[in-house]
């Protein structure tokens, strides 16, 4: 059984994660947008693979909690 601190503590994270995400993304686009926006868009790559570590990060936090087994 998870604490409610635990509980807390891993929302408090992910918040984290995403408001650090978002902000980072969001610096990269500027930036090839002031100084590239006629070549590839770069910033592609950090939004799709940090995108997927935060839907990871996001279903460990939500996902439901395994059952354990005693044995």
């Amino acid at each position: 059984m998870k604490s409610a601190k635990s509980e807390s503590t891993r929302i408090w994270g992910l918040r984290f994660h995403l408001l650090f995400y978002v902000l980072s993304n969001l610096a990269q686009v500027i930036v090839w947008w002031v100084y590239d926006p006629d070549h590839f868009f770069w910033p592609l790559w950090s939004i799709v693979f940090w995108g997927i570590g935060l839907a990871f990060h996001f279903w460990g936090v939500y996902s439901p909690p395994k059952s354990r087994t005693e044995y």
